[in-house]
């Protein structure tokens, strides 16, 4: 017989058997269960649900106002140092009403979308059932705690307006510590002026249009850049960019940032003291690590 039709029917038998194995299999099964209809009222929630964050949410680790203000110390490339797996979630872009103010505080997250007939109408629904404003940047103004950062998704370069200055003043009256734009503000110079200097405003653009986009999710995840931003994350930006991380991370950052501290005071004398070549201080070689965590303890 031809060798070559030897090959072929040899190869046709690994074919055809796993084949036939399969036919013989029963169909998967294509039946799931019905979603569950939601319950009277709970659309009516103040915050809207997501079933992630179902999921995602811990125990809540309660940050207090000082450790706030101490974060609000730390440099950006400290806190690199210390969060691990999440010092990718690093946004940046952005301009800042307020140069060399920096923003710290808890991300009070919304998501926006354009509008459409349907979707206007869904939200006024919603709006209505649940008691707050269509305007989500209005409900901020109502709704938001001392230390809040509202962190809105609003499409980037490409999106829409989130408020101006009435709107920031409402929110600025609850306590919240600014607000951070992914897309853009109205009343570039009224948020330029010193009644927000302790409200930084971090946009991505300025445009006079006024606010039409609509809120569709509140205190969700939202996407902000290229990151993910969870409600309840903390926030510490300045005009290079914007760091969002867990609260149960804030000890740690506090920790390793006064430990970074005082290595660096420590590597700043034995410079000076000019009695070490420089790759035996930066980093510190083992015997002057040593040395550091002696005078540390």
């Amino acid at each position: 017989m031809n060798i070559r039709l030897v090959g072929l029917s040899i190869l046709s038998i690994f074919i055809i058997v796993p084949l036939s194995k399969l036919a013989a299999q029963e169909p998967f099964n294509q039946n799931f269960s019905p979603d569950i209809t939601a319950p009277d009222g709970f659309r009516s929630n103040r915050t809207s649900y997501s079933a992630i964050m179902d999921v995602l949410e811990p125990p809540v680790t309660e940050v207090t106002e000082e450790q706030l203000q101490r974060l609000r110390d730390v440099p950006l490339e400290v806190i690199f140092g210390a969060i691990g797996d999440y010092r990718l979630n690093y946004a940046t872009g952005f301009e800042n009403t307020q140069p060399g103010k920096r923003l710290v505080g808890r991300a009070l997250t919304m998501r926006f979308l354009p509008p459409r007939p349907d979707l206007t109408e869904a939200a006024l629904t919603l709006a209505k059932e649940g008691n707050w404003d269509r305007r989500y940047y209005a409900r901020a103004a109502e709704e938001a705690n001392p230390g809040d950062v509202v962190v809105a998704e609003l499409g980037g370069s490409d999106g829409h307006n989130l408020f101006g200055d009435m709107g920031a003043t409402g929110i600025q009256m609850r306590g919240a510590a600014g607000v951070i734009i992914d897309g853009g503000m109205r009343d570039y110079t009224g948020l330029r002026d010193e009644r927000f200097e302790d409200f930084p405003v971090f946009y991505k653009f300025s445009d006079p249009h006024t606010t039409s986009w609509l809120g569709v999710e509140y205190n969700t995840p939202v996407r902000i850049g290229g990151v993910t931003v969870l409600p309840g994350d903390i926030v510490v930006g300045d005009t290079g960019g914007v760091f969002f991380f867990p609260s149960s991370l804030v000890e740690r950052v506090l920790e390793y940032a006064d430990e970074t501290a005082a290595r660096e005071q420590f590597q700043l004398q034995l410079l000076e003291d000019k009695e070490y070549r420089f790759r035996d201080i930066y980093p510190l070689s083992p015997e002057l690590q040593a040395e550091f965590e002696q005078l540390r303890n």
